[in-house]
């Protein structure tokens, strides 16, 4: 498995949810308390989208753009970065700005639950957009995370704009089975936004991206993600990259921008993390599961790399 494939699979999105906005110009939605990935994708009419905390440029839409927004960022979308917001949404709430019987943007009079599936009132004119927002699993969601600007625009192109279109047509309707369909079509719009942003010219990405695309140093990356807890030597990576120790520890560190065991242990942090925060495995057998035979020395590394012991970790995570 290639490296960006095992960290959507093991950052698995969460608690995912999807709407439809469908608004007649002027209108600007602000969303608060936002999960760490939001994708905001144009279907008709074009769109703004900022971040309210971050200092960055407002991104304009086009239909079939998609935005993602990396981190739990206060973002509003709008038809125009000047619109003002006429609500502002909070999970499945939405407080109506100088609503009737509100005293401000919070006042409880000016609260109503959003519909099922789509807010706005779909008259013509109106601009339609899609709004997906997940959480991802713990460290390896931050390192999904830190490949993403705060604010990444990927253009429309004609895989993105099929998966739209069928995410889309799902969220229109009310069937059984439906959450499960709309949280697949929408891991597929996010897998396919990412990859094609990802071959973009000027994604600031992290610098195993790059050595993937190398045969000798992408082959090794793809062997320490399929088997972490093996007892890895650098000559072992060699050989299976057909090339001599030095060379390959030299190229090795030379494009991923660290040496290869370094790069291991971290990778076993991470999922040592997940492992203490998701299961209730002892410590030993968090160990033994991302590689190391001995307990104390997995803590020991834990800490250096987390700044707290395994179980301590484990408290503060739950």
């Amino acid at each position: 498995m290639d490296v960006l494939s095992d960290l959507l699979h093991r950052a698995h999105a969460r608690n995912a949810t999807v709407r439809q906005l469908i608004q007649r110009p002027p209108w600007a939605l602000a969303f608060t308390g936002a999960p760490p990935l939001t994708v905001v994708a144009a279907l008709g009419g074009h769109a703004s989208v900022r971040l309210d905390d971050a200092g960055v440029t407002p991104v304009r839409l086009a239909p079939g753009d998609i935005a993602l927004i990396g981190g739990p960022h206060a973002h509003t979308i709008a038809d125009s970065p000047a619109t003002p917001p006429q609500a502002v949404i909070h999970g499945d709430r939405k407080h109506v700005v100088g609503g009737e019987g509100a005293a401000g943007v919070g006042a409880a009079g000016a609260q109503r639950s959003l519909g099922p599936r789509t807010y706005g009132d779909g008259l013509p004119g109106a601009t339609i957009m899609l709004r997906g927002a997940c959480e991802l699993r713990g460290e390896v969601g931050v390192r999904l995370l830190r490949m993403l600007p705060p604010l990444a625009v990927v253009p429309s192109g004609p895989r993105t704009r099929a998966a739209l279109d069928l995410l889309a047509a799902e969220v229109a309707r009310d069937e059984p089975g439906q959450d499960a369909v709309l949280h697949r079509l929408l891991d597929l719009v996010l897998v396919l936004a990412l990859r094609a942003w990802c071959a973009g010219p000027e994604a600031p990405l992290p610098s195993w991206h790059g050595a993937l695309a190398d045969p000798a140093v992408g082959e090794a990356l793809r062997l320490l993600h399929d088997r972490p807890a093996h007892r890895w030597t650098v000559a072992e990576l060699a050989a299976g990259a057909g090339m001599s120790r030095a060379a390959f520890a030299a190229r090795f560190k030379s494009m991923v921008g660290e040496p290869p065991l370094t790069y291991l242990t971290g990778w076993r942090m991470a999922l040592g993390a997940d492992l203490l925060s998701d299961t209730d495995a002892t410590v030993a057998a968090v160990a033994r599961e991302v590689g190391y035979e001995d307990a104390f020395a997995f803590s020991v590394a834990f800490k250096r790399a987390h700044g707290a012991s395994p179980s301590a970790w484990r408290r503060r995570t739950r």
